[in-house]
């Protein structure tokens, strides 16, 4: 084994017992009682995916991150929040942060949040059980207003500069519509936040991002330059999709109660209050009726 890797167990190991995780159960995501009884809940989220966990001045902050805390409250434990690298799918994420564990030794955590909440998907990952939906999300077309009319057609955007993530949804879509004309007018960014900032300092003209990315990035930079889309993008694939967590299936019961602190929270607004804290607007999750 490489030094360094058998470094980083060493040190794995010892945070796990330091924690009070027995290190033969290490491997193993904890149901209801067993959290209660360690007093700590393990929560995953995505680690650079603002505005629902990131890093600001060095502190791990956002939408996700203040849910972990409030389901910890809600059971009476302590939150123990893990920053989950995203794989290549939502598949290897699920594998890596809930039932498994990462190969280099990062332990499944007790729930995971940001995790689609979507019939099909749930079908294929029988190992975990998706629950609890809280966010309903989609996509968002946002220009400088004095740039772009942010409600014309796509082909009318040739010659801007249009943001967006790599490799990602609105992306190919770019990319590809309109014939491909817009093509060498988009501009890659690591993520959909990096790239509504490029919006908002001028580096780009408009960007197709997620509402929670363009909204949470406008909140924070306070600009009133930027205008939203009021039309749905003609010959848009996503019509949106729900945000739910995910639990170990053998774990079922941590889920009911994550269920019942969300309907909790939803019902006494605050759900709300943690979303309009981080600048985006509240909108329930479809499947939570």
């Amino acid at each position: 084994m490489d030094r360094r890797v058998f470094l980083h167990h060493a040190a794995m190991a010892a945070m796990l017992a330091m924690w009070g995780f027995p290190l033969g159960e290490a491997a193993k995501a904890a149901p209801l009682g067993r959290v209660k009884e360690l007093g700590v809940l393990r929560v995953a989220v995505y680690r650079d995916n603002r505005p629902w966990s990131w890093r600001k001045d060095g502190r791990l902050v956002g939408i996700d991150v203040d849910l972990a805390q409030a389901l910890a409250e809600g059971l009476g434990v302590r939150a123990d929040i893990a920053e989950l690298v995203a794989d290549e799918s939502a598949d290897d994420d699920l594998r890596n942060g809930v039932w498994r564990g990462g190969l280099l030794g990062f332990p499944p955590a007790d729930i995971m949040l940001h995790v689609p909440f979507d019939r099909a998907f749930a079908a294929r990952n029988d190992q975990v059980a998706i629950v609890a939906p809280y966010f309903r999300e989609s996509f968002q077309f946002a220009g400088v207003k004095s740039e772009i009319d942010v409600n014309a057609p796509p082909a009318d955007y040739r010659g801007k500069r249009l943001a967006v993530e790599l490799d990602s949804i609105p992306d190919f879509y770019l990319i590809g519509t309109a014939g491909g004309i817009l093509a060498k007018d988009v501009i890659h960014f690591p993520n959909g936040a990096d790239a509504v900032l490029a919006v908002t300092d001028g580096r780009a003209d408009a960007v197709l991002a997620s509402r929670a990315q363009i909204e949470a990035v406008l909140h924070d930079s306070g600009t009133t330059t930027v205008a939203t889309r009021t039309m749905p993008l003609p010959a848009f694939a996503s019509a949106g999709w729900d945000i739910g967590m995910a639990v170990k299936e053998n774990s079922r019961n941590l889920g009911d109660a994550a269920e019942a602190i969300l309907a909790a929270m939803r019902a006494s607004g605050e759900l709300e209050t943690i979303f309009t804290a981080h600048g985006v607007r509240y909108r329930p999750a479809l499947a939570a009726g």
